[in-house]
């Protein structure tokens, strides 16, 4: 007997993609191909929170070796790319299920104007990537005193 995970909302998220993409124009060109979401075999969660002075961003990453992470800020787009390395396949033996998913991800963020991308920085731990995003400070009115 095998066991089968019950999704309620599959057939719906997949007619809702068969659906798209009967309406998907876009033709085909070379660098379609390479974009990096299209080759994504899985998406980390992210939170992101925006404080007075900067901008976080949470990801989950877990079994991610932070040397296999890419965080790059590019035409005020922030990009995170990274890849979980599989198991030899003579490690799988046994298995009855495998639900973690291995291989490539990247997420990509477009960033206000605000934001100092010579300040950015990540960090991982305990599988969470945390990217600090500093915002540019402020330049204050400067009130200008008329004489008479």
């Amino acid at each position: 007997m095998s066991l089968v995970r019950y999704e309620p909302w599959g057939l719906l998220n997949q007619r809702h993609a068969d659906i798209g993409s009967m309406f998907n124009t876009r033709q085909w060109h070379p660098a379609a191909d390479s974009d990096p979401l299209a080759a994504s075999d899985w998406t980390p969660a992210v939170d992101i929170r925006e404080e007075e002075h900067r901008y976080v961003i949470h990801a989950d990453v877990p079994g991610v070796n932070p040397d296999d992470i890419e965080v790059k800020m590019e035409d005020g787009v922030l990009s995170i790319k990274g890849e979980r390395q599989s198991e030899s396949s003579e490690g799988r033996e046994g298995y009855k299920r495998v639900e973690r998913v291995r291989g490539s991800f990247s997420r990509r963020f477009s960033m206000p104007d605000t934001v100092d991308a010579e300040g950015i920085t990540a960090r991982s731990k305990d599988g969470v990537l945390e990217v600090v995003i500093p915002k540019q400070a402020k330049v204050l009115p400067k009130r200008i005193k008329v004489e008479s």
